[in-house]
């Protein structure tokens, strides 16, 4: 059946579908929509109002997780592990990227200097913790790609815009993560989840938010 993504360009879910889709060599036609002008065509597919949502034929199914497991499901080459132990552990580590996501947000609004520090920190904590379970790599689950990957390249794609201004150094301590999202910005199903305008577009973004990265963008523009 025809598979259409409804997306918006810069939702971190959406390119965790994206990559799923392009590992596995999936042809899917691409909608954005205006997630601050919701069409109700849209609101009628996405009961949460969130993207990404996946029409399969006329059936939509909202939701990044449930998206890539209905893709796992059907489609392969898997991107799961086989033994359940580890694709449970796998899944657990998907919902840690979740919350890393969480604490970008927190980051990039932050109004003032101490909220600023504490969602920096907040983060460079996420990425000890990281380091404290990547093996050899090249990725998460070695040399094998995986929904885990797919789940942090979005995160990581993040510091390649904040890196420019934020003054902090979010990986000096953790090597193997940096050796990850290296690895991760030259896999191809990673580079072509956003548009070549992505880097400008989070800048303008985050520019309107009045925050401390805010105005460090500002000075730079």
């Amino acid at each position: 059946m025809k598979l259409t993504l409804i997306s918006h360009v810069l939702c971190p879910y959406v390119q965790r579908a994206v990559i799923s889709l392009s590992e596995k060599n999936v042809p899917f036609e691409r909608i954005d929509v205006d997630l601050g002008n919701k069409p109700a065509w849209f609101l009628s597919m996405s009961p949460l109002g969130k993207t990404p949502v996946l029409k399969v034929g006329e059936q939509p199914i909202f939701e990044s997780a449930v998206i890539c497991e209905y893709l796992e499901d059907t489609v392969g080459p898997a991107l799961h592990p086989e033994d359940p132990l580890t694709r449970a552990r796998h899944r657990a580590w998907i919902e840690f990227a979740s919350a890393t996501l969480a604490n970008i947000w927190n980051f990039y609004m932050a109004k003032d200097e101490d909220a600023y520090s504490d969602a920096a920190n907040a983060l460079i904590q996420r990425f000890v913790q990281m380091e404290g379970v990547l093996q050899a790599g090249p990725y998460f689950d070695g040399k094998r790609f995986s929904l885990v990957d797919a789940a942090f390249a979005p995160v990581f794609r993040y510091f390649d815009v904040f890196d420019e201004v934020s003054g902090i150094t979010f990986f000096a301590n953790t090597p193997k993560v940096r050796a990850w999202r290296l690895a991760l910005s030259k896999r191809p199903s990673v580079e072509n989840a956003v548009s070549a305008n992505y880097a400008s577009m989070l800048r303008q973004f985050v520019m309107k938010q009045h925050s401390v990265l805010a105005q460090r963008f500002a000075v730079t523009a």
